[in-house]
């Protein structure tokens, strides 16, 4: 396995117009590892006045395609599961990390986790990614 990923597939992965939109920032990649971060915000709550779910499952969805496509070759999400485990708290910054646990041939599983600024999980995942080999452009 690769050890760094390129400068290139780096800068392609963080100009996800969907993370912006969100305000998920990648802060770090390695080859089937990444960490991003969102600073959370009234615009992230939903109408019981919390953290939307799918604000959580965003963030680690930004962080699972990172990984996935660390490689500098595309691949797809084919199944994500999530599991809500806290609250997030509106003024806090999320961090959502998430790691290669096994590759056979095109097809791996990860792992991610969502946690706060403290380190509290707030949600843990896993998903299963489609590596096309197809290079990323």
């Amino acid at each position: 396995m690769e050890e760094k990923v390129s400068s290139e597939t780096r800068e392609i992965i963080a100009r996800d117009p969907y993370a912006e939109r969100i305000g998920a920032e990648l802060i770090e990649i390695r080859p089937g590892w990444a960490r991003v971060t969102m600073r959370l915000d009234q615009g992230h709550v939903n109408f019981m006045g919390m953290i939307h779910g799918g604000v959580i499952f965003s963030l680690a969805d930004v962080a699972f395609g990172a990984a996935a496509n660390s490689f500098g070759t595309k691949a797809m999400a084919l199944s994500v599961g999530i599991d809500f485990l806290a609250a997030a708290d509106v003024s806090d910054v999320l961090n959502g990390e998430v790691e290669l646990v096994t590759r056979a041939g095109k097809m791996g599983f990860y792992r991610m986790q969502v946690t706060d600024s403290s380190g509290k999980m707030i949600a843990q995942c896993h998903g299963w990614a489609y590596h096309t080999g197809k290079p990323l452009e």
